[in-house]
């Protein structure tokens, strides 16, 4: 029985460990140290929902060098974040299958894995649940006056004021995936009505045709205008690809009611910011709600952070603390079809960009 290796680039705790071994006694499971962790990082840093847990390193930068180089040698599964060694291939001769502990491989596509015919795979769907209820906040907090309230909190001001309802009130979904897709469950048990906008859509079609009960109406990427001139709430929940880069520019700003809000859960290049500034100042727009950027972290001479009519958050609209739960859990179910030859869950079509 062939031995399969297969590495952790991060400090999971024993007890997210276990569940990895006991896929199959062919797996050598190993865990980078402290020490190789950082070198594989090469300085760079990333935050986890789940922290990692430290313990005293007595390595040398030399020997966590020399030690993740004898590991990588034998690599043929790698768990990790997109922040990996750019040569990763050259160093990892027989890598076969990288998954990812991200939904978004937009940091990948340019370097030499994207082109190496490595198989990698996303952890699409684990964060369907915090972002889904992270865009039902915002939209609350919109429609009840949360930031203008919390503003008066601070200053010890009484200014009453009237609320919105987000029932019978008009969402559109940009992006139909997993996380759309709990967006729209969430809004429709709210009473809201739902458009969606999804790339293999052809035309334009009620939910109930589409076999979506959750969606009133299924539109193809040509509609786009028409979502947004029928939104009170749009909601960015694409992937970052050459296609969709920019895709929300002046035009289409231009296009949202003047009371709408915009939410982006996506990435930051998806929206012109420099066009998005100008529609906040100038009232084309309601409102926005941020998690992602151009540049992260936001820098400090933003407008962004001055704005009234703007709710920013550092992109942790993914972050709970089981993420690495259901990460680990999707990890094993995808080791345990890697073993059987069958197909893997959410593998990456390079060409497509997701």
């Amino acid at each position: 029985m062939n031995e399969l290796s297969v590495i952790l680039a991060f400090g999971l705790p024993d007890e997210l460990v276990t569940p990895i071994r006991d896929v199959s006694p062919r797996l050598r499971v190993v865990r980078l140290s402290g020490g190789e962790r950082r070198a594989y990082r090469s300085g760079r840093t990333i935050w986890y929902a789940y922290a990692e847990q430290r313990r005293p390193e007595k390595e040398t930068d030399q020997e966590a060098e020399a030690g993740l180089a004898r590991i990588l040698t034998d690599a043929e599964v790698l768990f990790t974040s997109p922040l990996m060694p750019a040569n990763i291939t050259d160093r990892a001769p027989k890598l076969r299958w990288v998954q990812l502990t991200s939904a978004g491989v937009d940091r990948l596509l340019d370097g030499d894995l994207a082109k190496s015919g490595v198989t990698i795979t996303t952890a699409s769907g684990i964060h369907a649940v915090p972002i889904g209820e992270y865009v039902m906040g915002v939209m609350l907090a919109f429609a009840k006056g949360l930031p203008q309230a919390m503003r008066a909190q601070a200053e010890r001001t009484w200014r009453p004021y009237l609320a919105e309802e987000l029932y019978d009130k008009t969402v559109g979904i940009v992006g139909l995936g997993a996380i759309g897709g709990y967006v729209a469950k969430l809004a429709k048990a709210d009473g809201m009505r739902v458009l969606a906008l999804r790339r293999s859509t052809r035309s334009r079609s009620t939910g109930e045709a589409a076999g979506l009960d959750d969606v009133d109406e299924l539109l193809p990427l040509s509609d786009l205008p028409y979502l947004l001139s029928e939104a009170d709430y749009v909601v960015i929940a694409v992937p970052l690809t050459a296609e969709s880069r920019g895709l929300i520019g002046e035009r289409e700003l231009r296009a949202m009611k003047p009371t709408a809000r915009i939410i982006n859960i996506a990435r930051g290049a998806i929206i012109d910011e420099a066009a998005l500034v100008q529609a906040l100042n100038e009232k084309w727009i309601g409102g926005a709600a941020l998690d992602v950027f151009d540049h992260e972290p936001l820098p400090p001479e933003s407008e962004l952070w001055g704005m009234e009519n703007v709710i920013l958050t550092p992109h942790i609209s993914g972050g709970t603390p089981v993420y690495m739960e259901r990460a680990v859990e999707l990890f094993c179910d995808n080791l345990r079809c890697y073993l059987a030859g069958e197909p893997l869950r959410n593998v990456v079509e390079v060409e497509r960009g997701y």
